[in-house]
């Protein structure tokens, strides 16, 4: 059985290269603790705090972090593949530059996040909170983004080819040189009331 630990507080603790493979966390709280370089596979985060964590570099993979909050957290060249963040926050955390590939990351909030230049690919982030993001430069692609909010989002010169743009209006934000594919032409088109002909 995996180590479970419930409702527990850690704080300035070193676990730089730390292996968390299938340890649950539940309800814990995370405060001042270095996590570089550590690296997580089937780890389960259910409800926990973390307060300026140091995830710099980690790895982790088809782990979970459900209804986690992250705030003042350093993400620097962290990496997710098929993990699950549903309902989790992100605020005054260091993002740059962050890789998510696969994943469910729905109903995640970013708001007003400094996501330039970041990769998500294949993941999905239905409903996820992208008020007033700062996308520019970003790889956004084939991403599940139905029902997200993007108002006041930055979307110059990002990548979105392939991603659900249902929800954008392309009007609430800005997105000079931003790419799409022709399919996301036509939507983005009636969108703004346009007729194709």
């Amino acid at each position: 059985m995996p180590e479970l630990t419930e409702d527990a507080t850690y704080r300035h603790d070193d676990w730089y290269g730390e292996d968390l493979a299938d340890r649950r966390f539940t309800r814990c709280e995370f405060f001042d603790v270095d996590l570089t370089e550590a690296v997580s596979r089937g780890a389960v985060f259910t409800e926990c705090v973390f307060g300026n964590v140091a995830f710099n570099a980690s790895r982790h993979v088809d782990s979970a972090f459900t209804r986690c909050s992250f705030t003042r957290c350093n993400l620097f060249e962290a990496e997710f593949t098929g993990c699950k963040l549903v309902g989790s926050s992100f605020a005054e955390c260091d993002l740059r530059p962050l890789r998510i590939t696969g994943g469910d990351w729905s109903f995640v909030a970013l708001p007003r996040a400094d996501l330039r230049g970041v990769r998500v690919t294949d993941a999905r982030m239905r409903e996820a909170d992208l008020t007033g993001a700062n996308l520019t430069d970003a790889t956004v692609t084939g991403v599940d983004l139905s029902g997200a909010q993007f108002h006041g989002a930055r979307l110059s010169r990002a990548d979105l080819r392939g991603s659900d743009l249902s929800a954008l209006d392309p009007s609430a934000v800005e997105r000079d040189g931003a790419l799409i594919d022709a399919e996301q032409a036509v939507m983005l088109a009636r969108a703004l009331g346009f007729r194709i002909g």
